[in-house]
């Protein structure tokens, strides 16, 4: 069993709320770290909202010292992933025991440089402080999957590049579900400076047309959409996979392979991309 008890997740969006459901339904002591003036949340009996400038260190660690906090889980945006170094500051001087950086997407083990070594460079200074991490590739939101391949308004496939590479998709709930589940029964053995790789669904996307009944289109761009069109970019080439090694470029294997950690969760039946879209 976990030796963690007392839990605060940082930002109440499209994966933190979720986690925060999950972790309440463990009956452990939650606390939803937001910044000030954002928007009102609906949280679990039990489940404090607390406002703090996520900037601050010293406020941080007002915060966590005050919860008794054992475990942050991060859940902030992209945009945001640099500013964490403060919030590990302050989870430093609480005494957090374990962090879960906001990774959530595709594996950045090892990147250096380019749009995922912001938050490669946390599990590193995570490391440098001292404090133990647990970092969680999921792939692709399987709920995203209209608005990445922009079937949403077009009732296509857009793909940039061939296609043909394998993709983990991973739905919110099951994402939160996981999450809740190794914090909250393995020991702390088993998730200190630990990389986890679950896998909802493994498809490329060339395969997502026949389940969306849908025609391909093969584009070299995703018109006055660079986010969308890097993120399809690196898709294709096979960093979409949680199995991912981007440092020598090829898949892993063993604990490294993509949807290793799947197995932690005994019995759970994952959600499909059928299932998720009602397809």
């Amino acid at each position: 069993m976990s030796a963690y008890k007392s839990f605060a997740v940082v930002g109440g969006g499209k994966v933190g709320l979720p986690i925060v459901n999950a972790l309440a339904a463990k009956n452990v002591s939650v606390i939803l770290v937001s910044r000030p003036g954002s928007s009102a949340k609906t949280v679990p009996p039990g489940v404090k909202v607390v406002e703090v400038d996520t900037s601050d260190a010293a406020a941080v660690a007002a915060v966590l010292k005050e919860h008794k906090v054992d475990v942050v889980v991060s859940t902030i945006n992209m945009l945001g992933v640099p500013g964490q170094k403060l919030f590990v500051d302050g989870a430093k001087e609480a005494g957090v025991k374990l962090f879960v950086p906001s990774e959530f997407g595709m594996p950045t083990d090892g990147e250096r440089e380019g749009f995922f070594a912001a938050k490669n460079e946390i599990a590193a200074y995570l490391k440098t402080v001292g404090i133990p991490s647990a970092r969680i590739f999921t792939g692709h939101f399987t709920e995203f999957i209209p608005w990445l391949v922009g079937y949403a308004g077009t009732k296509k496939i857009h793909v940039v590049g061939k296609g043909e590479a394998p993709v983990s998709f991973t739905s919110v709930p099951d994402i939160a579900g996981f999450t809740a589940h190794i914090l909250t029964t393995l020991p702390p053995s088993e998730l200190e400076d630990r990389i986890f790789r679950i896998e909802g669904e493994r498809i490329s996307l060339n395969g997502l047309g026949p389940l969306f009944d849908a025609p391909v289109e093969h584009v070299d761009e995703i018109t006055d959409d660079k986010i969308k069109t890097m993120l399809l970019g690196v898709t294709d080439t096979g960093a979409a996979s949680t199995g991912w090694d981007g440092v020598n470029k090829r898949e892993g294997t063993g604990s490294d392979a993509a949807g290793s950690a799947n197995a932690l969760w005994e019995g759970h039946q994952w959600k499909t991309i059928k299932e998720v879209h009602k397809l």
